[in-house]
């Protein structure tokens, strides 16, 4: 499904991006009972927003997700949104947390983000067929306009 465009009325994008980061002092706090809680409050969030989670990892001490966002949110304000709802669902849900994690700050400062795109045989494709679309409806139209300049 992640490898078709997807489109809006005159949008058509694919918008798909590598994510990594980590816990707070890259504890190995994944692995052990946090785990369960960790995946499913990154699926429920990323739903919320319409991103689609292609891939996800959950490693001892970071997270690899290949996500697909839409073209109207920000990468950065995503991430935003990501880490600082799951850290607040996390410590609501596990309040022994905050012995460990002062603050109630579960991740650590900033990510790793890296575009994933297309190729170029796509993009011939897509201009190729934007082209027959422009000709097809200048041959719908029938007004011819007339130079309001010219004498």
């Amino acid at each position: 499904m992640a490898q078709q465009a997807n489109s809006l009325s005159h949008t058509r994008w694919l918008c798909k991006y590598h994510i990594v980061f980590a816990p707070k002092y890259r504890r190995k706090i994944i692995y052990n009972q946090y785990r369960k809680s960790v995946g499913e409050i990154l699926r429920r969030l990323c739903s919320y927003k319409g991103v689609e989670i292609i891939e996800g990892h959950l490693m001892p001490d970071h997270v690899h997700m290949l996500v697909s966002i839409p073209p109207k949110m920000s990468v950065s304000s995503f991430m935003g949104y990501l880490k600082g709802k799951s850290s607040l669902m996390m410590f609501e849900r596990h309040g022994n947390l905050k012995y460990k994690f002062g603050n109630r700050k579960f991740w650590c400062e900033g990510c790793c983000v890296s575009t994933v795109g297309l190729n170029e045989a796509t993009i011939a494709k897509h201009v190729r067929e934007q082209e027959a679309h422009d000709m097809a409806l200048d041959k719908l139209s029938v007004k011819e306009y007339d130079d309001p300049f010219a004498r």
